[in-house]
């Protein structure tokens, strides 16, 4: 199976660090930080003027600075079906 790995910024320190993509919504990214039995789940809401997504985790702001736009234009390339109903 391909997990989808999207880059993240800690906001403290300004490392990056690839995360794996549990669910994708333009309204929402859960992502898990870490790997086996040390991994934390964490939820990426878009901020109010919709240029990016931040989330909490032990503590630290993370964010992934893709625009809600763009969030769902990945999301209609990865699985266009989703994209047009289906006509009765």
């Amino acid at each position: 199976m391909n997990d989808e790995k999207i880059k993240l910024r800690v906001t403290d320190t300004g490392q990056t660090m690839d995360v794996v993509v549990l669910s994708k919504r333009a309204d929402r990214i859960q992502v898990v930080l870490g790997t086996g039995i040390h991994n934390v789940k964490c939820d990426l809401t878009p901020t109010r003027n919709g240029l990016a997504y931040v989330g909490n985790a032990m503590g630290r702001e993370i964010v992934y600075e893709r625009s809600r736009e763009q969030v769902q234009a990945d999301i209609d390339l990865r699985n266009p079906v989703l994209r047009d109903p289906r006509k009765r």
